[in-house]
């Protein structure tokens, strides 16, 4: 038994799961009904109407309703998301037993002490039918799960089967409510059998969930199984073994077995089959009084004195082990492999039973371990907990695993408490006495070895050959046995598994609830904790990032400690193997999954890690990462400015741009808010920047007067303080008026505001004090007048005034902090190229503009004038910059023959070897050999890294490279001109002559030129010219040198834009050229290239305009909502697709049959121009990557015209690699 949850309570007399969430009712018998979250262990509800023992309760299969019956004779039906009683069925005169709902019907069944089973309607809160037929308490009453069917054990010694058919029929076919029908003369329900065998009263009975079987448990201590047909039912065995009453029993709903459970403090598993005990759980004082079948899940439930457990009779984690693309694993007694790349599943060894007396329950391996060490065959070792822990090691060539050879070959068997492979030949196991014993792949006896902790209970592959991991207690040792040394040790949970990356540099040490990474020396790097448990996990394909599952999610973990959440799962499943973007999983029915993930995330933050700033700046750009998750990671991590670029929240941009320091950013957002809370916060930081400008503003917004007085005295503003005296004049503050007078050194203001203060002795001593005769002798005599004592005067005042400001304050002087790395990679040209380059405003063209209508017939009128219209292309509005650049892709400096490098005299050569010479033997790459006049070796370096067959392209650019390499200076009369070479220097090389390179005449800025212009004929709809304009770019990358790797990324990102576009034009003219359903097949294919969104937009407008003409309104549909998801689409275009969109959605056909399919992901057939669909094997272009089918292996490529398809080469090379 596998223990999942166990509560303590008051007795359980009723269990119910839910069919679908992970909960559990539970009835007490004090009254109170229980809600579990059975998964986190938590009481989620209590329900305590009923006054006395509730014996029976029942979820609703689709309702948040539940049922339950009690002692005081009332059913209640509850509403457990109102967290409250709907309403009360009466009508029993006695206990209630057993409450039971219909999957269908809106029925509750109950069973009563008074003799009777009743049926109720829910909805109409009515009782449908009495079953009358018992003589005694009628213990337990339940539905058949599919027929009309009710099964009822009472203590008169007989099980019941009721047919229900007329009363289904009846509630089918009538909707009024019977309640003052004749219940007990009726005939809508019959007895169909009556089951008699046992001795004493029947407590229990159920029917078995597919079969025609019925199970009975009675106060004789017997499990009796029965059998019924369409006419009789007959006893077909007694199960013996209990020692007192047996209280329930019911049928696993996943094996073909029988649970019950009884008064004698024991849980009985028998084998329908063989009809015997195979398992025995006992409690030491708790009697049993009720079970529970999960509907779906392999879970039991048990009510018991004192509480109830939830429970498993055996572990569902399948065997396996996955290495160099295959998988092998248990599956019903056969030893299986199954291949990642082919798919291929067959069973390759059948196995013998572990178990001799379990009768196969839980008899399966726990776990199979791959001897990666031995390349010569095929070793494993099959582990299971029988008969105190068993091995098994099997032996077998690799021709095996091709094969469905399912005979038992070599195997050898033994005890052990755990086994695992030590070396190519050799195998560890841990026997009884807890020493560890070195076995060959006889299964002979080598070396024992005592382990350095005597608790040891377990180990595992240490990831090199010749060392264990131990695990004792709550720790784990890297032991080498041959030494008898410890050489690590690690203080972590207890461990349940070891997962190790493909290079064994980095572990997953994986316990119940944790996960912890350590490197190979068993040194941690990081520790994670669920709430829930880890079921599973494997490395991904870059060795960095560990995939892992829970019982409901798929997360990852990264060595720095960071994790995340990356997919929901509908049911547990164990990874097998991570590899790009997929998971290949088995679940618990051992069937191959595969999982389609997004760590783009966790790429991310690898990214952010390893300083690949170029990597991180162009996830941000081309993916979906904007979430306050990824903000809050970037700022803690000290990037707030990059989180800054892609923060359309005001309220985090106004943050964020408090956190990197950036105030006009903030300010600006601040006027957006409003809010006074955001003025203050920014008058804080600008104070602490010394931008008093800033705070001064800050304090007007939010009319804090004293402060902005006091800053005004700071920086010497006296004009403006003289208006805040005004200000506070007229606000009639007196105090803030004293203030300003007194920061003003106005003295005479201060002997007035103190006087219409009523303070008259501090206005005369005021006056008094700095010679204002006049005032002080008008102040006298108030003072008098008012009966007041004349203050005296001393002789000792002096005159105290603030210092005359002669130079105003500025704002504080700030450093200029360069430019972090980040944005060396991504400047700020780059963040608007899309908007420069491509203009989303879209004009009228590709016959894709729709007027929808009222009517469908105004429809199609339009759509006729839209045809005729001779419209050139998209429109000419595209207003690109000369001098704007797509830093994304690449800028370097103009390469011409007066700019390639800081050397541009004429450089005198080595005696004996020409400059070109050296120009061959210093660089590997293409292009330089072409400079150099070596068009042969230039061929063969391109022949095996792109397969180029076809040079006739190529020539024009050759001849071009290998002409600007050099130039020629006049000389005297009658003299040869002289010729001088065009080199290039690598900084730091200080022998220009050793490390000589010519310059190349076909640089980045000119190919950025050729993009920005041929984005300027695909806009006005010039397909042809802008097609030349891709070859021409597409045929120049192989002459392109990167000087670093990120330059080397921006090739490539050329490239596959050149062949996306060189595909759009194909598909637009062959859709031009076609009509029905091959036209609206091209429009579709043509809105998955990968193409700017702008141009994208035009695509899709093209596709809805031509699926709708043509009567496909869901296709239609699709292509409208693909629209309106676009960001920054154009307004009329977004118009027309939500016409487009309420129209088709009226129609909801397609009146044509497409080739395609928009949820399954596909390539384009770049010869035939169709799909081929994601599974089906494609062969690609060596150079551009072009999809083909398989037919087309070793023939031309039609994109490039230069390359072979299907060809394995070494790749385009695009930098300059040295020879030495």
């Amino acid at each position: 038994m596998l223990t999942k949850f166990e509560s303590k309570s008051n007795r359980v007399k009723g269990l119910a799961f839910h069919p679908h969430r992970p909960w559990i009712l539970t009835s007490l018998h004090n009254g109170v009904i229980q809600l579990w979250d059975y998964r986190m262990g938590t009481l989620l509800d209590r329900f305590d109407e009923h006054d006395g023992p509730v014996r029976g309760v029942d979820f609703h299969h689709v309702q948040p309703l539940l049922v339950s019956g009690g002692d005081d004779y009332r059913i209640k039906v509850w509403d457990y998301k109102l967290r409250r009683c709907l309403f009360t069925l009466l009508g029993h005169l006695d206990y209630i037993r057993t409450v039971n709902f219909h999957s269908e019907y809106p029925w509750v069944v109950s069973a009563s002490d008074d003799q009777t089973i009743r049926i109720w309607n829910w909805q109409s809160r009515s009782c449908v039918s009495v079953l009358t037929g018992h003589n005694h308490y009628v213990m337990c009453a339940s539905f058949h799960p599919k027929d009309d069917m009710i099964v009822s054990a009472s203590l008169d010694q007989t099980v019941r089967v009721w047919d229900i058919t007329g009363a289904g029929n009846a509630s089918a076919s009538s909707v009024v409510s019977r309640v003052n029908a004749d219940l007990f003369g009726g005939n809508d329900a019959i007895v169909k059998y009556v089951l008699e065998g046992h001795d004493r009263g029947v407590n229990w009975a159920s029917f078995h969930p597919t079969l025609p079987l019925v199970i009975s448990g009675a106060d004789d201590r017997q499990v009796k199984l029965w059998r019924m047909n369409e006419t009789k039912a007959w006893e077909v065995d007694t199960m013996r073994g209990h020692s007192n009453n047996v209280s329930c029993v019911v049928f696993h709903p996943k094996h073909e077995l029988i649970v019950s459970n009884s008064e004698d403090r024991s849980i009985r598993v028998w084998d329908i089959s063989k009809r015997l005990g195979v398992q025995t759980f006992r409690r030491e004082n708790d009697r049993f009084w009720i079970l529970a079948a999960h509907p779906e899940q392999n879970l039991l439930a048990a009510g018991h004195d004192s509480g109830m457990i939830v429970f498993k009779l055996e572990r569902e984690r399948p065997a396996f082990a996955s290495y160099s693309g295959r998988m092998f694993y248990v599956k019903e007694r056969y030893l299986r492999v199954h291949e990642f790349g082919t798919s291929r599943d067959v069973p390759t060894l059948s196995l013998r039973r572990a178990g001799h007396s379990q009768g196969g329950l839980g008899s399966g391996p726990r776990s199979l371990e791959y001897n990666a060490m031995n390349p010569a065959e095929c070793n494993l070792l099959l582990f299971s907990d029988h008969d105190g822990g068993t091995f098994e090691l099997l032996a077998f060539s690799e021709d095996t695993t091709t094969s469905s050879q399912t005979e038992h070959t070599d195997s050898k068997r033994g005890l052990a408490l755990s086994a695992v492979f030590l070396a190519r030949n050799r195998f560890a196991i841990l026997d009884k006495n807890r020493q560890i014993i070195i076995k060959d792949l006889s299964n002979e006896k080598r070396k024992s070895v005592a382990p350095p902790n005597p608790s040891t209970d377990c180990m595992f592959f240490a990831g090199t050959s010749g060392r264990l991991l131990l695990r004792s207690d709550d720790r784990i040792m890297l032991f080498e046995p041959q030494s008898r040394r410890v050489l690590a040790e690690l203080q972590v949970a207890r461990i349940k598994y070891v997962i190790w990356n493909q290079d064994c540099s980095h572990v997953a040490l994986i316990s119940k609830h944790g996960i912890t990474i350590a490197s190979r020396d068993l040194e941690q790097l990081c520790s994670v904790s669920e709430t829930v448990r880890v079921k599973s996990g494997a490395w991904d394909s870059c060795n960095r990032i560990f995939l892992y599952t829970t019982l409901n999610h798929v997360k990852y973990c990264l060595a720095n400690g960071d994790t995340g959440i990356i997919r929901t799962l509908d049911v547990p499943v164990y990874i097998t193997k991570a590899h790009q973007k997929q998971l290949y999983c088995l679940d618990r029915e051992y069937k191959i999954r595969i999982i389609s993930v997004d760590n783009t995330e966790a790429l991310f933050k690898l990214a952010l890690e390893d300083k690949n700033y170029p990597e991180v700046m162009n996830m941000i750009k081309h993916s979906r990462l904007c979430g306050r998750a990824i903000i809050a990671y970037l700022q803690d991590k000290g990037f707030p400015e990059v989180a800054l670029h892609f923060v359309d929240d005001l309220n985090t941009r106004f943050k964020l741009a408090l956190a990197c320091g950036n105030i006009e950013v903030a300010m600006n957002t601040a006027y957006e808010i409003g809010d006074d809370r955001c003025w203050h916060q920014l008058g804080v930081e600008a104070l602490r920047q010394g931008n008093h400008q800033v705070v001064e503003m800050s304090y007007q917004r939010t009319k804090n007067f004293e402060r902005l007085s006091f800053l005004y005295l700071l920086t010497g503003d006296t004009e403006k303080l003289r208006k805040m005296l005004k200000i506070a004049e007229m606000r009639m503050d007196i105090m803030a008026r004293f203030h300003n007078s007194l920061f003003l050194g106005s003295a005479p203001e201060r002997a007035r505001v103190l006087e219409q203060a009523g303070q008259l002795p501090l206005a005369y001593l005021t006056a008094s004090t700095h010679g204002l005769w006049d005032e002080a002798e008008r102040l006298k005599d108030l003072i008098h007048s008012a009966g007041l004592p004349v203050p005296l005067l001393t002789c000792k005042s002096e005159l105290i005034q603030p210092p005359t400001p002669i130079l105003r304050a500025d704002n504080w002087p700030l450093l200029a902090v360069p430019k972090h790395n980040l944005y060396n990679s991504y400047s700020e040209s780059d963040k608007h190229t899309n908007s420069e380059l491509i203009d989303n405003g879209g004009t009228p063209g590709w016959d894709a503009d729709l007027d929808i209508h009222d009517s469908d017939n105004e429809i199609m009128n339009d759509l006729d004038e839209h045809d005729n219209d001779a419209t050139d292309g998209w429109g000419d509005d595209l207003d690109i910059g000369e001098e704007t650049l797509d830093d994304n892709i690449g800028s370097k400096d103009d390469l011409s023959p007066g700019t390639l490098g800081p050397s541009n005299g004429f450089i005198v050569p080595i005696a004996g070897v020409s400059i070109r010479a050296r120009w061959c033997s210093n660089s590997a790459h293409a292009a330089d050999h072409a400079a150099a006049g070596s068009l042969g070796t230039s061929i063969n370096f391109l022949n095996r890294q792109i397969s180029l067959v076809n040079f006739v392209p190529l020539r024009t650019r050759f001849m071009l490279v290998h002409a600007a390499a050099s130039c020629s200076v006049p000389g005297l009369s009658l003299s040869s001109p002289l010729e001088s070479l065009v080199q290039r220097n690598f900084p730091g090389d200080n022998n220009v002559d050793m490390s000589c390179l010519p310059g190349i005449a076909i640089s980045m800025t000119h190919l950025i030129d050729s993009l920005k212009s041929a984005y300027r004929l695909f806009q006005k709809c010039s397909f042809q010219a802008a097609k030349d304009k891709f070859n021409h770019i597409l045929l120049s990358i192989p002459l392109i040198i990167a000087e670093s790797r990120s330059d080397s990324n921006e090739v490539k990102e050329l490239l596959d834009i050149s062949r996306e576009y060189i595909t759009a034009v194909r598909l637009k003219g062959a859709n031009a050229a076609e009509n029905g359903v091959r036209q609206i097949e091209l429009a579709a294919y043509l809105t998955h290239c990968n193409l700017q969104p702008a141009h994208l937009a035009l695509t899709l407008n093209l596709a809805m305009s031509q699926a709708y003409k043509g009567g496909n309104f869901i296709t239609a549909a699709a292509f409208a909502r693909r629209i309106l998801d676009l960001p920054d689409g154009k307004a009329e275009f977004h118009k027309m697709a939500r016409r487009v969109l309420q129209k088709s959605e009226q129609n909801a056909r397609n009146e044509l049959k497409l080739n395609y399919d928009e949820r399954n992901p596909f390539e384009i057939d770049c010869r035939e121009l169709d799909p081929i669909y994601r599974g089906t094997s494609l062969l690609r272009c060596s150079f551009c990557r072009s999809a083909y089918t398989c037919k087309m292996k070793g023939q031309l490529c039609t994109t490039c015209n230069v390359a072979l398809v299907g060809i394995e080469t070494l790749g385009l090379v695009t930098q300059a690699q040295s020879k030495g």
